[in-house]
């Protein structure tokens, strides 16, 4: 699977909108299957954005470009961090983040998402993650054994102070589930209310050995890297509820 994953710098929102019409579509015609942006890459933390309206572009860029997938990550009028997964003009799929950051008081800012959510493209199972999603190793490994998931997707508005901890997290959920890991972060924010530094773009196959970018955007998924996996949790997961504390 071809994939496109951007290095977005948020500014305003209307200027935002026009740059990812433009990366989309040429993403789109360059061959990619699969196009993702990062968490709240539009607006993040503090801008205001009005959600019916994002919605209306994903899917206006999602409808033009009917052969390629796009993975958004957005807010709802409900106060919620969500990845939305759209197919020709429809959004497919969509997934709340569940573990919100708190040091940065995003439990004060969103309600949490109540369930994981994966979805099945062409012949791909997808985990969808977002951001502080991927220090919780529960989550990645429930959407492998209970989903299936042969990729995780993980948007993220991540420091670049703390790529190393990003970098790592990702390479160890890949590992530990035998899946491919897909970090998309957001580069920078230039919006003058929110000056930010985000992390790297890292790719991991089954083994935790990152997939090389030739132009640090296009990475393909190919499952012949996940034939040398020497334990697969399919098939050697234990379940264990009990825990003795003696």
């Amino acid at each position: 699977m071809r994939i496109h994953l951007s290095r977005f710098v948020t500014t305003a929102v209307d200027a935002g909108l026009e740059r990812m019409d433009q990366e989309g579509a040429a993403a789109a015609a360059a061959g990619a299957e699969l196009v993702v942006f990062p968490e709240g890459f539009l607006h993040g933390y503090l801008q205001p954005a009005d959600p019916a309206a994002l919605r209306a572009r994903f899917r206006r860029l999602s409808g033009d470009h009917p052969r390629t997938a796009f993975l958004f990550g957005t807010i709802t009028e409900a106060g919620r961090n969500r990845l939305t997964f759209w197919e020709a003009g429809e959004a497919r799929a969509q997934y709340d983040k569940v573990h919100l950051f708190r040091p940065n008081g995003e439990d004060r800012m969103w309600a949490p998402g109540d369930r994981y959510v994966a979805v099945r493209f062409r012949d791909w199972t997808l985990g969808l993650l977002t951001c502080n999603d991927i220090r919780f190793p529960e989550q990645a490994r429930a959407l492998r054994l209970e989903a299936g998931a042969d990729a995780l997707l993980v948007p993220a508005w991540w420091p670049w102070r703390r790529d190393h901890v990003w970098r790592t997290l990702l390479r160890a959920r890949a590992i530990e589930n035998a899946v491919f890991t897909v970090g998309c972060c957001v580069a920078a924010s230039e919006w003058p209310g929110e000056p930010f530094s985000g992390a790297g773009n890292h790719v991991f196959d089954p083994l935790g050995d990152p997939i090389p970018t030739d132009d640090d955007h296009t990475y393909v998924l190919d499952r012949a890297r996940a034939a040398a996996v020497l334990v697969d949790p399919r098939t050697t997961h234990v379940p264990i509820s009990r825990v003795d504390v003696c």
